[in-house]
């Protein structure tokens, strides 16, 4: 019986540290890139334990996106953005998770029509909140999140942006398969959908109204490289943008992401 005690145990305790290793590997997914026909997203992150069960996690990444024009096919012909985001995450029970962040962005202008001249680049600083419901069941995982973003915008000289701010929220459902546990592979899916209202920089100052802005869809392949910290996402997204007539079938993304992941040290 007492043995009997010892597997119930080492087993939940492992269970504990397999369900928190799998919301926490979620991939870095890449940010809306503007009016494009394809685009390619690449990001490198550091991810650090903060506690001896992974429960409290920090994350640094950068990552750097790049598009076509609205009519070519080249992913890697324009430059689109620049990201640098920090993350905090805990995850307080077995099924719910809460994180929030900052973050950088700086991303190119073109103009709408052809030739698609650069037009300037826009900075943005933002802060969001993320709350995350885990539903784990055998091989599969489910997990649906909400996230609110407040998003400051500025032009290249932190003159005033034709947007002033922006108050954005994203609603995101995954599910989450466990191919094998070699290497920890799994396949992801998932959609969220976003919706926004901005203050803009006008005589009136007015706000848009709330409303449906785009979808995101996406499937990932995720793994463990061998015999290192290193994980990596490989996978395509289709946004969908409110009003994108030159896209109607949505941006075809091309995404990966290396997160390099440090254990928790105890303090001596």
């Amino acid at each position: 019986m007492y043995l009997k005690s010892i597997s119930r145990k080492a087993g939940l305790v492992f269970m504990v540290l397999i369900g928190t290793w799998n919301i926490t590997n979620a991939q870095i997914s890449p940010p809306g890139l503007g009016k494009a026909k394809t685009a390619f997203w690449a990001a490198f992150g550091v991810r650090k334990k903060l506690d001896s069960l992974g429960t409290k996690q920090h994350m640094t990444y950068i990552g750097l996106g790049r598009k076509s024009t609205p009519e070519a096919n080249n992913p890697f012909s324009n430059q689109a953005i620049l990201v640098l985001n920090h993350e905090y995450y805990h995850r307080f029970t077995k099924h719910q998770q809460y994180s929030y962040a900052l973050s950088y962005r700086r991303q190119n202008a073109y103009a709408s029509s052809a030739p698609y001249d650069g037009e300037g680049v826009e900075q943005e600083f933002r802060a969001y909140g993320r709350y995350a419901y885990i539903i784990p069941a055998g091989r599969w995982k489910w997990t649906n999140t909400v996230r609110q973003e407040f998003r400051k915008f500025f032009t290249s000289d932190f003159g005033k942006a034709e947007e002033n701010f922006q108050l954005r929220t994203r609603i995101k459902s995954q599910l989450v398969y466990t191919l094998s546990s070699k290497n920890k592979q799994s396949l992801a899916l998932s959609a969220e959908g976003l919706l926004a209202t901005s203050a803009m920089n006008e005589a009136e100052k007015q706000w848009t109204p709330y409303a449906y802005k785009e979808t995101r869809l996406g499937i990932y392949y995720q793994f463990k490289i061998p015999r290192s910290d290193l994980s990596m996402d490989v996978g395509y997204v289709n946004n969908l943008i409110r009003g994108n007539h030159q896209a109607k079938a949505g941006i075809h993304y091309l995404a990966m992401d290396l997160v390099w992941d440090l254990p928790f040290h105890d303090k001596p």
